[in-house]
């Protein structure tokens, strides 16, 4: 069954924000060297409950959850067979997945992902 495996918390000043959850919940986090500005967050130790996330720059809406999907075609035309919306085409992140933008029938916006085969 899908589950949420990952979130992202949208902020005006990113590097505030970075502080904020730093200091606030004692999370490690580290900016990420790719293509756009997006702080990597370890919430917890592996052997802790919870997911981890990011923090991104605020675009649209404030926190967004990322879905784990075995196949990212079959629950991209499932969504919008049940009255959802992609939003963006598949975009593969090498190492990542295959991840896109949905937004659901209630308006919230959301993405689902087909993790990369582990190594």
């Amino acid at each position: 069954m899908p589950k949420v495996l990952h979130f992202e918390i949208a902020a005006d000043n990113p590097e505030r924000a970075v502080e904020f959850y730093s200091k606030a919940f004692g999370w490690n986090i580290e900016k990420w060297e790719g293509e756009f500005e997006y702080w990597l967050v370890d919430a917890g130790a592996e052997d802790e409950a919870g997911i981890n996330g990011a923090i991104k720059p605020r675009e649209d809406g404030s926190i967004s959850f990322a879905i784990g999907v075995d196949s990212y075609d079959e629950f991209a035309r499932k969504i919008e067979a049940e009255g959802g919306k992609m939003l963006t085409e598949k975009n593969t992140i090498p190492g990542v997945g295959d991840i896109g933008i949905f937004q659901d029938t209630e308006g919230n916006i959301l993405s689902i992902i087909e993790p990369a085969p582990m190594d």
